[in-house]
């Protein structure tokens, strides 16, 4: 095996492929590390615990550091493969993943430890939020997140739409509670970036944990709150359309390869293979290929 497929093949299993069996027991691996990570450090921030585990606590930093850089340097490595010298050569796919999302994720995931090597003066509150954010790195394993993102952003002009209307109506609704309450409240109310505080708390929570004293700022306060409720039902509408669209796209994704495969009337073992990966791929359940594949047997039979 020369550098150069083992490169390959160690992107792929860290990227997840269907294609090596391995990549699931790799994602696993990480999964419980990294949740072994987030439970350690909200339970050291427990003055008792600490005390009574802290050597404990210590130990599992360190060599969950060491796993986390190993597997960031792996990466960074083996992503050398992603594209030939005519393509931008090695360090292309490695500033790729450096730069991209996951990537800075996971440099941030052992960039604590070392930070308190070389600051041993840093408050360690920060280093403990710091380190909580490893547990982003499962988002890359989960693919219901990963549709979800996916879907936010194939419906972002709603998304920018509902946003505007909540900004109206948070600048909307402050004005008026500055006019109706700036003189009673002046400490809550006394300016529009006040009262911009308070129309964002009722919008999102319906309560604005500030009671109106006069009736104009309690029928203000009433239609706030109700706008509220009607931007959440909107923005949820956009949100489960949008995943329910997402999955949609993923079946019928299947369903097209899986009619190309019975076109001839034979499945040979190649094709075979090439629907479990895909299967994999989309982590589509044996029910919903079972009725994909029944949908197609009736659109060929028709």
């Amino acid at each position: 095996m020369n550098i150069h497929h083992a490169k390959k093949t160690l992107m792929e299993i860290l990227d997840g492929s269907p294609e090596h069996k391995s990549s699931h027991y790799v994602e696993l691996l990480i999964t419980v590390v990294v949740l072994m990570n987030c439970s350690a450090v909200i339970l050291d921030s427990v003055p008792e615990i600490h005390a009574q585990y802290r050597d404990f606590f210590h130990e599992l930093e360190f060599w969950s550091v060491m796993f986390f850089t190993v597997e960031y340097v792996s990466r960074v490595w083996s992503l050398g493969a992603k594209y030939a010298a005519g393509e931008g050569g090695p360090w292309k796919g490695r500033r790729e993943y450096m730069f991209s999302a996951f990537g800075l994720v996971d440099f941030f995931a052992t960039m604590p430890h070392y930070l308190h090597m070389f600051f041993p003066a840093l408050d360690l509150r920060i280093l403990r939020v710091l380190r909580l954010l490893r547990i982003l790195k499962l988002s890359k394993y989960n693919t219901a997140l990963q549709d979800l993102f996916h879907a936010v952003n194939s419906e972002r002009r709603a998304f920018g739409s509902a946003a505007f209307l909540l900004l109206i109506a948070t600048i909307v609704s402050a004005s008026l509670m500055h006019f109706a309450e700036g003189h009673e409240q002046p400490q809550f109310f006394g300016s529009i970036p006040h009262s911009i505080y308070w129309s964002i708390v009722t919008i999102t929570s319906g309560y604005g944990n500030v009671e109106p004293v006069t009736k104009a700022g309690e029928v203000i306060a009433l239609l706030t709150g109700f706008l509220g409720v009607c931007m959440a039902a909107i923005m949820t509408g956009i949100v489960a359309s949008a995943f329910s669209n997402q999955l949609s796209r993923k079946k019928a994704a299947y369903q097209s390869q899986l009619r190309q495969v019975l076109a001839d009337g034979v499945v040979s073992d190649a094709e075979r293979e090439s629907l479990r990966i895909l299967q994999m791929k989309y982590r589509l359940t044996d029910a919903q290929v079972q009725a994909a594949m029944d949908e197609a047997q009736m659109g060929k039979n028709r």
